[in-house]
């Protein structure tokens, strides 16, 4: 019996592919013509490395760009430029650099079930249960890098998306100090410009007055189209029901399953079972001259 917290690595389903023609135009057509443009244009730049003897590896950049390859191709130098940006941070990283912070600290945990739309869901505690003395936020930054890079192996996350839970729930001045303008250009850098995953929602759940500090430094480098993505519920989740129903979340957020009782302690294994496919995607990339 597969493990709860293992990745699903099935062939997408009929349901999938029909909601994959519908949002993503992903057909035959498009794939093949897709597939075969994309290689074109990476063929002829030799400024950038991605593997192209593999349709599932540049699948993975086309259904984000709905299979258009000139914006995949955008979004590969994108890629290239952001991993390059931050490259003390995100060269060769392995799950091993983090897995003190994944299995000793509570702070990053996906949902062992996805929402009814089929969609992951992470859960990031960035209240009382993060002290930034023991995890900083670019381990934080590190662990959704590496998150990012398993869930892209699902087909059914690539189609589907994602969704983010933000949990402000005993956020302090502690916390709030860290949360500096450097980090918020980095996360928000890497949401907008550089994550081949659909993000569908992010929802900020039980944050104090306080939060407002930390608003007012993410708010100006928000885009439209993720402005429009984040949704505010306070301590009400009868309004955070309204986007996931209570069917699908923990009793934390007033939902019918058990409360969680897993972190990213029992999510680690799982991540570094894939570590030949992150040291993969660790090789693309700006071409090191």
């Amino acid at each position: 019996m597969a493990s709860p917290f293992d990745l699903n690595l099935s062939p997408p389903s009929q349901e999938l592919l029909d909601v994959a023609e519908k949002e993503l135009r992903e057909t035959p057509e498009n794939i093949a013509k897709g597939l075969a443009e994309l290689r074109e244009l990476l063929k002829n730049d030799d400024s950038i490395y991605f593997k192209t003897d593999d349709d599932k590896v540049l699948i993975m950049y086309l259904r984000p760009c709905k299979f258009y390859a000139k914006s995949a191709y955008e979004l590969m130098k994108r890629i290239s430029a952001f991993r390059e940006k931050y490259k003390a941070l995100l060269d060769n990283l392995l799950p091993e650099d983090e897995k003190t912070a994944f299995t000793e600290y509570k702070i990053v945990n996906v949902l062992k079930d996805r929402d009814a739309k089929g969609r992951r869901v992470l859960v990031v505690n960035c209240g009382s249960i993060w002290d930034p003395s023991k995890v900083t936020t670019d381990q934080i930054f590190r662990m959704f890098y590496l998150i990012h890079e398993a869930a892209l192996l699902e087909e059914e996350t690539q189609i589907n998306g994602v969704v983010v839970i933000m949990d402000y729930d005993g956020l302090g001045m502690k916390q709030v100090k860290s949360l500096t303008p450097t980090f918020s250009m980095k996360l928000l850098g890497f949401i907008q410009e550089a994550m081949p995953l659909r993000l569908k929602e992010v929802h900020m759940v039980k944050q104090p007055f306080v939060f407002n500090m930390v608003w007012q430094i993410f708010k100006p480098l928000i885009k439209e189209k993720l402005k429009n993505r984040i949704h505010f519920h306070g301590s009400k989740m009868s309004s955070l029901h309204k986007f996931i129903p209570p069917t699908h979340l923990p009793q934390e957020y007033d939902g019918l399953l058990p409360a969680i009782d897993y972190s990213g302690k029992e999510w680690y294994p799982t991540i570094d079972k894939y570590t030949d496919h992150i040291k993969m995607l660790n090789s693309f990339g700006l071409t090191k001259k």
